[in-house]
Parts: C-alpha cells; sequence; structure tokens
C-alpha cells in the first residue's frame, strides 16, 4: 500500500520511533499527525507479548497515540536486526527514543554512532530527568515528575495534602516539547545541513509548566501554596455553585471587577473597602466568594453562562467528559474526529489542536497492527523476501 501522509506539512520527512508508554509517542504523534513517514520499531511478538511495556495494543490510550504511523517489527538485541536499523537511519531524518539514558550507549544507538552512519540524522530523546546529572538513570515516571517538579504541592485543597493532576502532564509535556525541539532542529539543519541532539525530560518539562508559579519563587522568593479551585493570585476566580451544579468565574483586574459587580447588580462590592483592589480581595476572599455564592446558588449554570458571556466576563460550565464532546464550540472545532481503525472499527479519535489553512493535519491510516508493514518496509530497502523469511525465522524481525 506504502506511506499515505497524514498532511503535506512534513511530507518527506522520515521518523524512526523507537518510543514506548507515553511520552515517547506522544512526541512522534505530533511528527505524525503532520506528515512525517513515522516507521514504528517495535519487538517481535515471539520476544515480547501484547502490552509487556505500556498500555495493551487494543486499547484506546495506545490506539489514539498511534495513528497515522507504519509498524516494523526488529529485534535490536541481534546484530542483523541492529543493521536494518541503521539502514534505516541512512534514509531518515529523526529518530525517537525515551529509553533510560544508559540504554541507547548500549544498544550502540547514541548519537554519535547514529550520525557516523548519517550525519544529517537528529535524535529525539525523551527521559525521566535528563541524560545527565545524578538522577539520570533513575526511572521516570509522570507522577513521580510532577512530585518532583513542584505541581503536587500546589494542586488540590489547602490542609489536604499533595494532589496529582488527572492527566499524565509532564508526560505529555516532555513529548511535546521533544517534538518543537526536533521542528526547531529541522529548520535549524536548512542552514547548517547538519543534524543534532534533542533532548527533553519529564522533570524539565513540568519545572517549565510551573510558569508563574515557578517565577513568583525563583524571582521573588515566594513559595506558592494549595489554593484548591481558587486562582492563587486573581480574585475572585474560581468554581461557584449554582443552583443545578456549578461554574467557572474568571475575574481578573480592575475593569473586569467593575464589570461584573455592575452585571450582578451588586455596585456595593465595588465600592466595599475590603473589596476595594486585588490585594484587599485576595486578603478577604473567603468573605467574597461566599457574598457571590448567595447569588449565584440562586439561579441555573446556563443562566449565569449566558448572562456573564453576554457581558465579557469570562465565565463557563464545568462539564464532564460527555458534557465537553457535545459541547456545541468541541464539535464545531472539530475535536473528535472519524478514523477506521482495527480494534475499534469506524471510532474516533482526539484531533490536533492547531490548525494550518493549506496543510492541514488528518487521520489517512489508523493505528498499525505490530509488524503489520515490516514487508513493505524491508522491500523499500531492497531486501528480498528470502531474506525477509529468513529474519522472520530467527525472530530478527
Amino acid at each position: 500500500m506504502g506511506f499515505k501522509p497524514a498532511s503535506a506539512a512534513l511530507a518527506g520527512i522520515r521518523v524512526l520511533d523507537l518510543t514506548r508508554v507515553r511520552s515517547g509517542p506522544t512526541c512522534v504523534r505530533q511528527l505524525a499527525d503532520w506528515g512525517a513517514d513515522v516507521i514504528k520499531i517495535e519487538v517481535p511478538e515471539a520476544l515480547e507479548p501484547d502490552g509487556a511495556l505500556g498500555a495493551p495494543r487494543h486499547t484506546s490510550d495506545f490506539q489514539n497515540l498511534h495513528r497515522n504511523k507504519r509498524s516494523l517489527t526488529l529485534n535490536l538485541k541481534e546484530d542483523d536486526g541492529l543493521e536494518i536499523l541503521m539502514k534505516l537511519v541512512e534514509t531518515a531524518d529523526v529518530v525517537v527514543e525515551n529509553f533510560r539514558p544508559d540504554v541507547k550507549h548500549r544498544l550502540g544507538l547514541d548519537y554519535e554512532a547514529l550520525s557516523v552512519r548519517n550525519p544529517r540524522i537528529i535524535l529525539g530523546s525523551i527521559s525521566g530527568f535528563g541524560q545527565t546529572g545524578p538522577y539520570a538513570n533513575r526511572p521516570g515516571f509522570d507522577q513521580i515528575a510532577q512530585g518532583m517538579g513542584g505541581l503536587m504541592s500546589i494542586t488540590g485543597a489547602p490542609g489536604e495534602g499533595p494532589m496529582r493532576v488527572g492527566i499524565p502532564v509532564a508526560d505529555l509535556c516532555a513529548g511535546l516539547f521533544c517534538a518543537m525541539g526536533i521542528l526547531t532542529a529541522l529548520l535549524e539543519r536548512h542552514t547548517s545541513g547538519k543534524g543534532q541532539w534533542v533532548q527533553s525530560s519529564l522533570l524539565e518539562a513540568q519545572v517549565f509548566m510551573l510558569d508563574f508559579q515557578a517565577a513568583r519563587y525563583v524571582m521573588s522568593g515566594e513559595i506558592p501554596q494549595q489554593a484548591g479551585n481558587n486562582h492563587p493570585t486573581s480574585i475572585p476566580t474560581g468554581v461557584f455553585a449554582t443552583s443545578n451544579g456549578h461554574i467557572n468565574i474568571a475575574i481578573a483586574g480592575e475593569v473586569i471587577w467593575q464589570r461584573f459587580c455592575k452585571t450582578m447588580d451588586k455596585q456595593s462590592w465595588a465600592q466595599d473597602a475590603r473589596f476595594s483592589d486585588g490585594p484587599k480581595r485576595l486578603e478577604n476572599r473567603d468573605q467574597l466568594n461566599q457574598e457571590i455564592v448567595e447569588v449565584i446558588s440562586t439561579k441555573t449554570s446556563g443562566h449565569w453562562v449566558d448572562l456573564f458571556s453576554e457581558a465579557g466576563i469570562p465565565a463557563g460550565p464545568i462539564y464532564d467528559m460527555a458534557g465537553v464532546f457535545s459541547d456545541p464550540q468541541v464539535e464545531h472545532l472539530g475535536l473528535a474526529k472519524d478514523i477506521s481503525t482495527h480494534a475499534f472499527g469506524q471510532t474516533k479519535m482526539i484531533a490536533q489542536p492547531v490548525h494550518l489553512s493549506r496543510t492541514p493535519s488528518d487521520f489517512t491510516v489508523g493505528p498499525p497492527e505490530r509488524g503489520q508493514q515490516t514487508d513493505e518496509i524491508l522491500a523499500e530497502l531492497g531486501i528480498s523476501d528470502d531474506q525477509i523469511d529468513g529474519y522472520r525465522s530467527r525472530n530478527v524481525i
């Protein structure tokens, strides 16, 4: 069948995907969805059963991470398997891996070794804690990074102890940052003609994503605390109970605060010395929130969201997943997109949140079965059917 790119944006770029679990596949999914020819390198079934590391193949989790790719099985512990990979490296632009740092050196897949075979190759590496340093060879896991990266100390209600975020945010962000680094390196290669080593880690991604909370500490020495559903600096911003549920309201700055008071028909709040400016509202947040709830709780979520939106006050409903994907704006944006898969038949997956006007991303092929394109890819390297049969009989592929 041959490779069918998902977009024209990265058409002509070949990526060898040596990743597992989530951070690495998240990185490679970005490249696949924008048209790169991604070849997912997997261990032959006889050597590793499905789901031995990470989610089993026929789950929504695995499937959503691996669309728009081709799959090749290779045993990299065999010399023939490693040589086939190196032949692919000669044809490729990018290799992505998320082994522990020492593993790539043991396999001979470090940047120095790859660049000997192809000086233009870009190696994207994702680790738990960085490629060097005292923790370099520790196993990385998202929740560990959330804790070490400070996120759990500022998530959750005050006094209730650390709380993890409900998505693997360190994994996801490390993958996205690695993809951004790879794209930057591809752009730079147009000038230098040379590849380079791109590195990201769960810990670095998590610390970077602390953003203004981290800046409060490194610039001012302030240690942020848990604030629950309240925003730590913009008051009043948080979750407010209505007559039939809850909504979010976000009041940032004096102009919106005055607008909010007027819309709520509570000019007294604007004139109250306890709420006269941001620092005072922070100091008296509990009293202010209580007074807001006394009004908000008298009418429905829909009433308030419509009223605030019309007045230019940021507000919105709080959905479960069913609510998210039935929302008319989410439907309009096409965030759940049709795709045909082996595992689920005709289904939907989560589409890219970025839109390019001339070269949009699409779902051209569903996630491959393990080794589905092995013969096809090896034939592209000029390997004969007899050689392929021989490799298969020895579990090289």
